[in-house]
């Protein structure tokens, strides 16, 4: 019976801050950090990020740890990208963990992708999860699952 209530209670809840138009914290802390991801700030990333952070890309089997890093890899990763955004279609959150849905969009030089020569655009479906130290507001674990058949069939065409 107190499980019940409890789940009630947690229910009611984030049922009240979703009528009210307030965005949980934990996706508005997910939100700063997906604009400073994509918007190339560096410094903003860093304070998201502690030597015990971890970014990972499942599907493309590649797992950073430490600020130090992962800031390397997306450095060296958006080298020359002119414009990279995500596209939020769906989030939603369980406590720290908060679950985006939607698709990344990249527009930059096709040199990256075998293309040389060209401008590519790619919009790629994906899945970004990340698990959130909500006292510290930082980020314990990102990551993600693309779509890269979806990218590869894109660059295809282009």
């Amino acid at each position: 019976m107190f499980r019940i209530v409890v789940f009630i209670s947690l229910l009611w809840s984030s049922i009240a801050h979703a009528s009210n138009g307030e965005m949980p914290r934990a996706q508005q802390l997910a939100m700063q950090y997906m604009q400073a991801l994509t918007g190339h700030n560096y410094d903003q990333l860093r304070q998201f990020y502690n030597r015990d952070s971890v970014f990972i890309d499942r599907t493309a089997g590649r797992e950073y740890t430490g600020s130090r890093h992962i800031i390397e890899f997306l450095e060296r990763a958006h080298r020359g990208v002119l414009e990279f955004k995500f596209t939020v279609e769906h989030m939603y959150n369980s406590g720290s963990l908060v679950v985006m849905i939607g698709h990344y969009h990249l527009r930059g030089p096709g040199e990256q992708f075998g293309k040389p020569g060209k401008i590519i655009e790619i919009a790629v479906p994906g899945v970004t999860t990340l698990k959130l130290n909500m006292t510290t507001e930082r980020i314990k674990e990102h990551l993600d699952f693309i779509d890269y058949q979806t990218m590869k069939d894109q660059l295809s065409a282009q």
